[in-house]
């Protein structure tokens, strides 16, 4: 059987190739500027706004399963239209598909968010991923669309590395104190996303951790581990500031993960089980 990974020179994809790879999976990956460097699997460059380039890639892999771990912002064209027209071509052939999609479909203005609960975007990255959900459902039923949370690892990801920068003064921001959301671990999210690839799930999953923290939270955790001066990193309030955004989400996802056999730890958990931490 082979996996396909689309976005797979990210931080994300990265971590599904690894993981494919190593149960014995053939693999192959998509790359939008360059190739990643898992030797692993054998890469193919990928525009996403390029249908008959998506079709030849498809033609020449033949996969069994697709991961569309792609990211394009709030470019609508990579974002919203590509993941659809992926599905399309995943419904033609009857290969499994599984997209990540985002928290940031949701407002905030419920807070709790199990997979029933439909989006409502304010941003217009978020509303671009909610139009990918609809379109894959409606062309695509059997297909599963994993909404997911900030993704860490092991000091690799962008969080990890503003924290970093933001510690040694060599990047300006601040931690928000009051936005929250669910971090996952990349390797318990890639394990979760190839769990739902390989078995017969279909429709929208939640794959976030359980731990809800802030983002300043989610910092002292990640400097405390990394032996960094926690102290010195800058605070602030996204209500007191000019970015837009959801303000609390937290992704409720327990009843995926009574179909999972995958744990997927809280922020705390991973983070060497710090304690709860007072903003």
């Amino acid at each position: 059987m082979t996996t396909l990974i689309i976005g797979g020179s990210g931080f994300l994809g990265t971590e599904l190739i690894r993981q494919a790879t190593a149960a014995g999976q053939a693999t192959a990956a998509t790359y939008a500027t360059r190739p990643g460097d898992a030797a692993q699997a054998v890469w193919y460059p990928l525009d996403l706004r390029d249908a008959s380039r998506l079709d030849a890639v498809m033609r020449e892999v033949s996969p069994q399963v697709i991961i569309n771990a792609s990211s394009g912002g709030s470019d609508w064209a990579v974002t919203a239209q590509a993941p659809i027209r992926i599905a399309m071509t995943a419904a033609r052939q009857g290969v499994r598909l599984v997209h990540v999609s985002s928290d940031a479909v949701f407002s905030g203005a419920q807070v709790h968010y199990d997979e029933s609960r439909l989006p409502d975007p304010i941003i217009p990255f978020g509303a671009a991923k909610a139009a990918a959900e609809t379109g894959i459902l409606a062309v695509y039923p059997e297909a599963v669309v994993a909404r997911t949370s900030l993704i860490i690892g092991d000091g690799g990801s962008v969080h990890e590395r503003l924290v970093h920068e933001l510690a040694a003064g060599t990047r300006d921001g601040v931690l928000f104190t009051d936005d929250i959301r669910c971090p996952v671990h990349v390797a318990d999210l890639a394990a979760a996303l190839l769990e739902l690839a390989w078995d017969d799930s279909s429709g929208v999953h939640h794959a976030a951790g359980p731990d809800a923290v802030s983002r300043h939270e989610l910092g002292l955790l990640i400097a405390r581990r990394d032996g960094l001066d926690a102290s010195s990193l800058p605070t602030g309030r996204r209500t007191d500031s000019p970015l837009p955004g959801a303000l609390d989400v937290r992704l409720d996802s327990r009843a995926t993960q009574r179909k999972l056999g995958t744990m997927v730890r809280g922020a705390r958990a991973v983070l060497q089980g710090a304690p709860p931490v007072a903003n």
